[in-house]
Parts: C-alpha cells; structure tokens; sequence
C-alpha cells in the first residue's frame, strides 16, 4: 500500500501534513491578523479598534456533559487571545434511535449553563438526527472580541521565553475517562472515593482556563497563552512553539500531573503527557516578566510552574527527565483513543 493511501488515524492529522495543507489552501486577507496555523487557537478579523477573535470545535469523545462541554473548550481558546467570549452557536449531531427528547433537552441545558456561567449569548446553531453516527457530537462555534492593543497570538511568542504551565495536566483526560469508564475502573479495583474525584475534576479545578488566561493577558511581558487539548500537553508545546518558530526543552520533574490522573494513565498504560489536556493553560513570558506571573497566580490561588523554556529552532523539541535529555514526544492521535479504541 502506497503512503498516500493509508488511512490517518484517530485524532489530529500530523502536524507537518496540516502545515502544507495550509500554506496551500489558505487565502491572504488584508483583514485577517490571524489566519489558520498550526498552534493558532483562533482566527482574528479586524474590525477598527476592536478585533473579532472566533473558534470552532467539536466534542466527540465525551457523551456525558457533552454541551457544557463544548461551551468551556471554545471559550478557553478564545481566552488565549485576551479576548472575552460572547457570541455561541453549535451544530448539534444526534444518532438516530437515541434522539430522545430528554438527550436534547439535556444537551441544550447544558449549553445554557455553561453560556450563563461565562456570560455568552446563545446566538443560533442547527440541531438534526444524523445518520452513521454512535454518539452525540456537538460542534461548537464561538465569536468573542478584544481590543486590538490587548490581542494576544501564539506566533508573538519568541526563543528565550519561559513557558509557564497554569493549573495541572491532564484534567479533561481524567475526568472523561473516569465518566465513559467508571464502572470497569470499579471493576478493576479503582475506590469509588477516587473515581468521583476524578468525575469531578471537570468542575473542581474545572476545564475552564477563561480565569486564568484574563488573569495573564494583563501581566507585562506575557507575549502568547494556548491551551493545550488532544495530544495533551506534550503536543501543545510543539504546537506553541511551531506557532513562535522556536523549539522547546520541557523540564518533566516541574510537570504537576494530577493523582487521580497518574493512577489512570498506569492502569491503561498511557503518557499524560499525551492524554487531552483541557484546564491547563501555557503562558509564554519573558524571563524577566516571569516572576510576576508566577507572584500573580499565587496570589489569586490558581497553581503555577516554570515547566519549559522556547529555545533556539536549531535546538528542536526535547524533554528533561530522570533518563536525561531526549526528544520531546508528540501524541496526533490522544492516548485516550487507546482507551476507547480497546474495549477494555
């Protein structure tokens, strides 16, 4: 079988075939600051003295809370930007003989509490039964604004900056696994006591990083944020530092990997460092301004560490760890397609 003809897998297409399909099929814009990227978590549209900074995507894993879902990852990259999220519509996918009025009705309560929590407007969408498909998916799309003085891209970070990871990894992994799993986690020896800690690290510390991208965005010598999803962390700082044109050292020691998440992780034989991420936030900072963010975010409560630095592009992606230095892994398809793809 020919290369070109093989079958991706599940997950993200790789980054280096996604980056030539852009630079062929991406069209200039005079208007357009930030157009489609690998590490871009927006696009961005200038409209004068303010900039529409809009979103897109889908929740395909999750089944539970899957509305409130979609609401929290499309405001998290929108937050990136330093701008605030407004504006929400969602296209709703529903399989056919599970459409049930109280799925819908579930879905769209959902969608209405995240909305209110964050104060965006639920502004349109489309809702039908869909043929082929085994599980609701929701497609989030997103619009908010910000001052074009206060725009933040991933690109403005540099070689030399200190990466900064807020909260911990990998949230939104151990969470969804432990809701679409809990009961052969149970069956497996997992403590009911652990298993409803995991559910709820969905809310407590929560998926959302809205907080603490507004908390960084005002901090001197922040030059970028983004936030990293499927692949996990260990891909979101290729994609941070592919977007600045730089490479990256991760420091694996200063990495918080929850408890409840590591037990996970060693049960299906999984890297958090590859499991979906959402909650966690990366801050790229001059080394300069770093102390700053750091005293910021102790002071509003919100966990804080030095885990990375942007290097040289010469340098490429390694990781520090207790076997020294060596390339820093990237996860297109999330390890938790592992976990759904067994049947365990």
């Amino acid at each position: 079988m020919k290369d070109d003809d093989r079958a991706f897998r599940p997950g993200k297409l790789p980054l280096e075939y996604l980056d030539g399909l852009l630079s062929r099929y991406a069209h200039a814009d005079g208007r357009l600051v930030v157009g489609p990227g690998v590490g871009q978590d927006v696009a961005v549209i200038d409209m004068g003295d303010r900039c529409l900074v809009v979103k897109t995507d889908p929740i395909t894993f999750a089944t539970d809370q899957i509305g409130w879902y979609a609401v929290h990852v499309n405001a998290n990259d929108i937050a990136t930007s330093g701008a605030r999220p407004m504006w929400m519509l969602n296209t709703i996918l529903l399989p056919e003989k599970q459409a049930t009025p109280s799925l819908v009705e579930s879905i769209f309560d959902q969608i209405h509490e995240a909305c209110r929590d964050l104060g965006i407007t639920l502004a349109g969408g489309h809702t039908e039964v869909t043929w082929g498909i085994e599980r609701p998916m929701v497609i989030g799309v997103l619009i908010g604004e910000v001052e074009r003085s206060r725009l933040h891209r991933a690109a403005d970070a540099r070689p030399g900056d200190c990466v900064l990871l807020a909260k911990s990894v990998p949230i939104e992994g151990t969470a969804l696994i432990a809701r679409e799993r809990q009961q052969e986690l149970l069956e497996h020896g997992f403590a009911p006591e652990v298993l409803e800690r995991a559910r709820q690290l969905l809310f407590d510390p929560g998926i959302s990083v809205v907080e603490a991208a507004h908390l960084a965005a005002d901090c001197p010598g922040v030059h970028a944020m983004h936030d990293p999803t499927e692949g996990g962390l260990a891909t979101g700082l290729h994609e941070l530092g592919h977007a600045a044109g730089a490479g990256l050292i991760l420091y694996r020691e200063r990495v918080p990997v929850l408890t409840e998440g590591e037990r996970i992780c060693q049960f299906y034989g999984l890297d958090p460092l590859g499991l979906i991420a959402s909650g966690a936030l990366l801050i790229s900072v001059d080394p300069e301004g770093m102390a700053f963010v750091l005293d910021r975010f102790q002071r509003a409560g919100i966990p804080c560490a030095h885990v990375a630095d942007l290097v040289s592009p010469e340098e490429g992606y390694t990781m520090m760890d207790d076997k020294g230095r060596r390339p820093l892994p990237r996860y297109d398809a999330d390890e938790i397609t592992r976990v759904f793809a067994s049947g365990l």
